[in-house]
């Protein structure tokens, strides 16, 4: 029987187990449970099936199924898990093996922003131009040929995409190795000379078109190109906790993002 978008598979689990934080205790401390004192730690494995499913389904934290045990206890984990930067190694870690396993495709990468609704957030958001001026924010995003996240930059909704080309090609998961040839395809928002300055620092040849002009070019034979990163930003729609960001920090929502990463690739590899 398939599994549910939220369910954690066993390959999955292999996966992520080895990276789960341990709890830090003093060595020199001699550690006794009493009699009646609260409930057992939950289990890692659980944990990390509650915080696929907010996720997934885009629920509260606080309205989490009862099968997942207390609600609290799974976003205070989430939030530890957070600060001691899991999610991201998980990312890293899913990026390493597709690129042994396939080859992250070098060749021809997309960079794309795309804006949210961000009604509690805090950190990180500004007014959303195209939302009369609401509160939002904005992912930026590079991603492979093949729609796997490379970068993701998080921003309010009212920074234009042609700001954060430096931030998005610096944070880079992974990079490639020697002098490997990389095209850089961007829609007319990221026209400017600064722009292709920035991207040719960091050894990529610019592709910036209008789409107009895209349409011409795939008319006379051209390949079309830049529209992968416009399905990453679909996919990572599919995550449900991200179509309308409610966490309060930068830190909550980036995690989310990265972990919607983290499936999409192990997805990729039929590890889930």
């Amino acid at each position: 029987m398939a599994l549910k978008a939220w369910e954690v598979s066993d390959a999955f689990w292999s996966k992520v187990a080895p990276l789960i934080p341990k709890s830090r205790r003093d060595p020199e401390k001699e550690y006794q449970r009493r009699r009646g004192a609260g409930r057992k730690p939950m289990e890692s494995r659980k944990i990390f099936e509650a915080i696929v499913y907010v996720l997934r389904t885009g629920i509260q934290w606080k309205a989490l199924p009862k099968e997942y045990g207390s609600s609290s206890s799974v976003h205070r984990h989430f939030r530890k898990w957070e600060e001691a930067g899991f999610f991201r190694k998980l990312w890293k870690k899913g990026l390493a093996e597709y690129d042994d396993m396939e080859g992250i495709a070098w060749k021809w990468q997309s960079i794309d922003g795309a804006m949210t609704k961000a009604p509690t957030a805090q950190e990180t958001v500004g007014p959303n131009p195209t939302d009369r001026g609401k509160n939002g924010t904005k992912r930026h995003i590079l991603v492979d040929e093949r729609g796997v996240l490379l970068s993701i930059v998080v921003t309010g909704a009212n920074r234009h995409d042609v700001t954060q080309v430096e931030e998005v090609l610096k944070n880079r998961v992974r990079k490639p190795r020697g002098r490997t040839k990389q095209n850089l395809c961007a829609d007319a928002g990221y026209s400017g000379v600064k722009s292709e300055e920035v991207m040719k620092k960091y050894r990529y040849t610019p592709h910036i078109r209008p789409r107009g002009e895209e349409k011409v070019a795939i008319q006379k034979g051209y390949k079309a190109r830049r529209w992968i990163v416009e399905v990453a930003h679909s996919w990572l729609n599919r995550f449900r906790k991200l179509l309308v960001r409610y966490e309060k920090t930068n830190a909550s929502y980036e995690a989310l993002l990265q972990l919607a990463a983290s499936i999409i690739i192990f997805r990729k590899l039929g590890s889930i």
